[in-house]
């Protein structure tokens, strides 16, 4: 088993939780982990990408080549597509389709959403829609985890435990809805690849 994650967004979007939770999972599946340093501005609406290795054999190298990327999973659809160069030809991109207009020359919106329409393997999820729609915008971020969960090939129950252990400190109440915004994102996720 390997697979080879881009996560990328903006700032303030849970990136590093998304990590933290993805790592998590893995390495309470007896996998090996590795993640690089976050690039680029990591302050609040600065672009950020992190490589997320995961491995049943040991990694040697925490950075993903060009073309190697099983997954992008991306929480703002620009940059998505700012990384598909390391997309692998069979790979994934999956991202939320909400923009975050940081900047004067964002590009149209629905340009981006028809580039992101042109990738052979593609989710693109309104993950901030539905993190509102169960009550819980900020777990916009673990809604993205759930739209990639079947392509992690881990178990699913490790990515709950994830997020009790990370989100724990903050009371049941955050948990569940976490935990809630992470089956919607499966399941959303399921039903955009079945259409």
């Amino acid at each position: 088993m390997k697979k080879d994650i881009i996560l990328s967004g903006v700032g303030g979007q849970g990136i590093l939780s998304i990590a933290t939770v993805i790592g998590y999972a893995a390495i309470d599946s007896g996998l090996y982990m590795k993640q690089a340093e976050v690039h680029g501005m990591s302050q609040r609406g600065g672009d950020v990408q992190s490589h997320l290795r995961i491995s049943s054999k040991e990694i040697h190298s925490d950075l993903i080549p060009f073309g190697g990327a099983d997954i992008i999973l991306s929480i703002e659809p620009m940059e998505s597509l700012r990384y598909l160069p390391y997309l692998s030809e069979e790979g994934w991109v999956i991202t939320n389709s909400t923009p975050f207009d940081n900047i004067s020359n964002y590009p149209d919106i629905n340009a981006v959403k028809e580039e992101i329409g042109k990738i052979k393997k593609h989710i693109l999820i309104d993950a901030d829609d539905i993190a509102k729609n169960i009550g819980s915008p900020m777990s916009m971020n673990m809604v993205m985890v759930g739209a990639a969960s079947d392509f992690l090939e881990i178990d699913f129950e490790k990515l709950e435990k994830g997020i009790r252990f990370i989100f724990g400190s903050k009371g049941e109440e955050v948990v569940n809805k976490n935990i809630e915004a992470l089956n919607a994102g499966k399941e959303f996720s399921e039903k955009f690849r079945n259409k």
